[in-house]
């Protein structure tokens, strides 16, 4: 492909134009294009509209006279560059010469790029193309830099459940199966737990000025993992040695063996320490302890026992606490139900009932089973309080409490004072450094005492400039759980019955009637009843 060009034909004192046509799909050269590229050589152009039809019509003679009173002389070939914006390609377009006139070289063209500091990328196959078949007028890519290769952070895929906040699946009929659940992952020895992708640096991109374009600096990735299991050869893999549960704690894996009760926990057991999992194939009897640093799995009932887990605690047949009961867990409580017990997660809870019990969840407490109530007891979530049902038509005493802990709300209020405490005592001393530093390039020197005044005033702006950092990414760390703490609210799906006292925050309501499908949630600083469809 070719564009047309016009070129000035020198001879006797006079200048003619010579039109050459476009071809295989070019573009037609414009009259004001025409008129720039005659007018700009230095020759006065008698009869415009003679090259305007020139252009116009092929057909025409080649050559017209455009000044017949003409003494300029031969002019050589030129070349025009033009830069991309992000300095990543060279386009150039030629004009060509007067009839008599120098071509530029390849050595010419290169000199010409160079001068303007173009230096790397050159296409010196484009530049022979363009010396063995002219084309002016027409865009050939002189250069062009290297993109940076952007390169991918190493990471690690995970052969197991590492959500802590994965729930139960709910059943289409509305019910949780306590007894098939997927919360914890169960491996053999010689399973793969987990695989290490490297990362690829990537590589640096250079412009046509030679300027190296970097790329970001990839994150790396290492595989930490504990007892009872393996490294591969290429260190790239680890494997278990042994059956148990497997988890990530901190970006940790842990494998943990399991201790398995065949009974239940009663006289013929005693109370049970492990470090590890613990699994329970009957019930745990009245009086009785369970402590263990991972997971605790009890097939059976829980009495006024005492349990506490490292991880998950799962009860497939409920919590029966008769009052005594302790339960206290780092993970997630699962259990079909809760009665009379105390409880206390650092996760969720997920039951079918909570009867006269008292549970604290620092996430959510969901009562999603097909008939799920609570009724006669004091529930508290920092996340949501879910259930099919609330409180009971004996009206027995039923709390319900979601959102941030009041002590970090009140650490919230405080750190806001105290920075805006710090940044006006900083504002406060910069007139006196000023002043200090218009004294000092005035050529005058300070005394000893104002000196030491000076040095006083600089290291208490250093310590208030730390001091307010640290309070700000504090301040940030409690604003965002504050924006998030939106999610806290009490979803009811089928009914909550009068009596019961709900609390968001610092805000506080009774139920005074019957609601059917609603949700309380805090709204411009109120609660506020909203419908949930059914």
């Amino acid at each position: 492909m070719a564009n047309a060009y016009i070129q000035l034909v020198l001879k006797d004192d006079k200048a003619y134009s010579k039109y050459v046509p476009p071809t295989d799909g070019g573009t037609n050269l414009d009259i004001s294009d025409a008129y720039e590229y005659i007018n700009d050589h230095g020759v006065h152009i008698d009869d415009l509209a003679a090259v305007a039809e020139q252009i116009a019509d092929p057909t025409k003679p080649s050559e017209v006279l455009v000044s017949d009173d003409c003494h300029i002389m031969e002019f050589g070939e030129s070349m025009s560059i033009k830069v991309s914006l992000d300095h990543m390609k060279v386009t150039a377009t030629f004009e060509p010469p007067s009839s008599g006139g120098a071509l530029l070289g390849t050595r010419d063209i290169i000199g010409e790029l160079n001068n303007k500091g173009i230096i790397y990328g050159i296409d010196q196959d484009a530049i022979i193309e363009f010396v063995n078949d002219r084309h002016y007028n027409t865009p050939y890519i002189l250069a062009k830099g290297d993109l940076p290769v952007i390169g991918h952070d190493a990471k690690i895929v995970y052969n197991f459940n590492t959500n802590p906040s994965l729930k139960p699946k709910m059943l289409r009929d509305g019910s949780v199966d306590f007894k098939d659940l997927n919360t914890i992952s169960m491996v053999n020895g010689g399973d793969l737990l987990a695989t290490l992708i490297p990362g690829d640096p990537g590589k640096n991109g250079k412009d046509i000025f030679g300027k190296e374009i970097p790329v970001r600096k990839v994150k790396d990735a290492k595989l930490d993992y504990g007892e009872h299991i393996k490294l591969s050869a290429d260190g790239r893999s680890i494997y278990s040695e042994i059956y148990g549960h497997v988890s990530l704690i901190n970006g940790k894996v842990t494998v943990q063996d399991e201790y398995l009760v065949k009974s239940d926990v009663d006289n013929s057991t005693g109370n049970i320490t492990y470090n590890g999992n613990v699994h329970i194939m009957g019930s745990v009897r009245t009086g009785f302890t369970v402590k263990a640093a991972a997971d605790i799995i009890v097939d059976g009932v829980v009495e006024g026992a005492y349990l506490d887990a490292g991880g998950q605690i799962i009860v497939r047949q409920g919590i029966h606490g008769m009052n005594k009961g302790m339960i206290k867990c780092k993970g997630a409580l699962i259990a079909s139900f809760i009665e009379g017990a105390r409880v206390s997660t650092d996760n969720y809870v997920e039951t079918g009932s909570i009867l006269y019990s008292d549970v604290n969840a620092k996430d959510d407490v969901r009562v999603m089973n097909k008939k799920g109530f609570i009724a006669g007891s004091s529930v508290r979530a920092g996340g949501k309080v879910e259930s099919v049902t609330i409180g009971s038509e004996m009206g027995a005493a039923t709390r319900i409490e979601v959102g941030i802990d009041p002590a970090r709300k009140a650490r919230y209020n405080l750190l806001q004072r105290q920075i805006l405490d710090e940044s006006k005592q900083i504002e406060k001393a910069r007139p006196v450094i000023d002043s200090y530093d218009e004294f000092v390039k005035s050529g005058k020197k300070l005394d000893d005492k104002n000196m030491n005044y000076l040095t006083t005033v600089l290291q208490k702006i250093d310590q208030l400039k730390a001091d307010l950092k640290k309070h700000r990414e504090e301040f940030n760390s409690l604003h965002q759980e504050l924006l998030t703490s939106k999610h806290s609210k009490v979803v009811v799906h089928r009914q909550i019955y009068p009596g019961v006292t709900i609390t968001i925050s610092e805000l506080s309501i009774t139920t005074k009637e019957n609601y059917s499908c609603v949700q309380y949630e805090k709204k411009n600083g109120e609660i506020v009843r909203g419908q949930v469809i059914a």
